[in-house]
C-alpha cells in the first residue's frame, strides 16, 4: 500500500488532471450529445455549447484540485482566468475544426470523432496549463 501512496504522492498532478480531464470529456460529450441528437443543433452548434460548458467546468477543477492554485487577488485572479479561457478557445477552434473536417466534410462518424478530438484536447490543455496558465512561481526568483 505504501508504494501506491507514494507513487500517487509522485504523479498526483498528472492523476488528477487525467481525472479531471477525463469528467470534462464526459461533461463535453455529454453535452454535444444533448445538443446534437436531443435537440437536433448542428453539429458546430452543439460542439460551441458543449465546450463552453466543459471550459466552465474544467477551470473550476483546474483551479481548484490539479494544479492547487492559490491566486485570489482579483489580479492575479483576472490574468490566470483570461489566459485559462484564452487557452481553451485556442484547443476550442481546434475541436470545432476537427468536428467539421471530419463529421461536415468527410462523413465519418460524429461521436468516434468526438471522442478522438478530445484527445487531442486533453493532451493539448493540459500542456498549456502546466507551463503557462497554473504555471508555479520559482521561489528564488
Amino acid at each position: 500500500m505504501n508504494r501506491i501512496t507514494e507513487l500517487y504522492k509522485k504523479h498526483k498532478e498528472i492523476i488528477l488532471y487525467l481525472v479531471f480531464g477525463g469528467l470534462t470529456t464526459l461533461v463535453n460529450y455529454a453535452s454535444y450529445f444533448i445538443f446534437s441528437h436531443l435537440i437536433n443543433c448542428s453539429v458546430v452548434t452543439s460542439t460551441i455549447i458543449a465546450w463552453i460548458i466543459a471550459v466552465l467546468f474544467a477551470y473550476i477543477t483546474n483551479k481548484l484540485w490539479v494544479f492547487e492554485s492559490k491566486s485570489i487577488k482579483k489580479k492575479a485572479l483576472l490574468k490566470e482566468a483570461v489566459s485559462f479561457f484564452a487557452a481553451r478557445a485556442f484547443s476550442g477552434v481546434l475541436d470545432v475544426g476537427i468536428m467539421a473536417l471530419f463529421v461536415d466534410e468527410l462523413h465519418f462518424n460524429d461521436l468516434i470523432i468526438k471522442i478522438l478530438s478530445n484527445i487531442v484536447v486533453i493532451i493539448i490543455n493540459y500542456i498549456l496549463s502546466k507551463f503557462w496558465i497554473f504555471k508555479k512561481k520559482n521561489p528564488n526568483s
